[in-house]
């Protein structure tokens, strides 16, 4: 108190006043003390740095082969470049040529064509998951040869539909009775392709789904049973809901997998005939291998990106709302 006081004489006398007079407010007695800043302990600061430790190789890799490449293909879309001279800057010159060049607008609708003949394989996929999962003897032996595709790679596939396809001795001529050049025919070529891609990424869809089978609450399934559901009841109120994040995952994975196709169209078509089999990744490809327009490609590969952004960002908010 003496030293309260003190200090308030020898402010007055040095013509200094207290906070508060010098703006007329009255001092307020606060109610709560001020609370020391906790300090964190030793064990608390040494696991912070082991986990800054372990996240770093791989915070180190994605930012090298993730973030990189992607600033610079959209520092290289401003660009006119053939890979070998000195690249001059151009603009937006590359994007607009895109979006004024024909084959772009058929590439975007063979895009779409896969987009949406591709969604078939989640609901194909959790077809034959809940046929296999049951306890059946043979049931794995089964269950490998439904996976069995998804192990081939993407050239062995599309040489196989290819020999399928063929007019002259193809299977497809065998069981028809007559040949259809389904690859020669621009109607027929996207849709063929296509069915030929569902088939290794349907199985994909499966292991997905039987993945997520086991996983499912038993105790909500036996209380549906209880209330009388069974059948389509049981799969799309029970079944289905406790599989939404495989969902996402499988719907995640086929769109990726239909905006970046490629392989199969290589082998089959070489997206031919006259282009009508294109699509923006095999686009970017041509122009940038045969043609040596790596700017101009570039620009191809930042439009598939941001599509493929948006679809996914998309889709993750739709599942963050259902789940709040």
């Amino acid at each position: 108190m003496r030293q309260a006081v003190t200090h308030s004489v020898a402010q007055r006398v040095d013509g200094a006043a207290p906070p508060g007079e010098a703006s007329g407010a009255v001092p307020r007695a606060s109610g709560r003390g001020i609370q020391p800043r906790r300090r964190v302990s030793p064990t608390a600061r040494r696991q912070r740095r082991a986990a800054c430790l372990f996240l770093a190789p791989a915070c180190i890799m994605f930012a090298v082969y993730v973030i990189w490449p992607i600033l610079s293909t959209l520092r290289l879309s401003l660009y006119n470049w053939d890979g070998m001279s000195e690249a001059s800057f151009i603009g937006l010159a590359n994007y607009i040529e895109l979006f004024q060049s024909p084959t772009f607008y058929t590439a975007l609708k063979n895009n779409v064509i896969w987009l949406v003949l591709f969604l078939l394989a989640p609901p194909m996929g959790l077809a034959i998951a809940l046929y296999l999962n049951q306890a059946v003897g043979g049931i794995r032996i089964v269950k490998s040869l439904f996976f069995a595709p998804f192990v081939l790679s993407g050239v062995v596939v599309g040489l196989i539909y290819s020999w399928f396809y063929d007019p002259t001795f193809g299977l497809l001529a065998i069981i028809v009775g007559h040949g259809i050049p389904v690859l020669g025919d621009a109607r027929y070529a996207t849709p063929g392709i296509i069915f030929a891609a569902l088939w290794p990424q349907t199985a994909y869809c499966m292991i997905l789904y039987l993945t997520g089978l086991t996983t499912l609450n038993s105790e909500q399934i036996e209380a549906a049973r209880m209330e009388g559901a069974k059948g389509w009841t049981m799969l799309w109120h029970v079944i289905l809901p406790q599989l939404r994040p495989v969902t996402f995952m499988a719907v995640v994975v086929t769109v990726i997998g239909a905006l970046r196709s490629f392989d199969l169209i290589s082998v089959m078509t070489g997206g031919g005939p006259f282009e009508s089999s294109t699509v923006l990744a095999y686009y970017m490809y041509d122009q940038a291998i045969k043609y040596y327009r790596l700017g101009y490609s570039a620009a191809i590969a930042v439009v598939l990106f941001a599509i493929m952004l948006l679809y996914i960002v998309y889709h993750l908010r739709r599942l963050l709302r259902s789940e709040h």
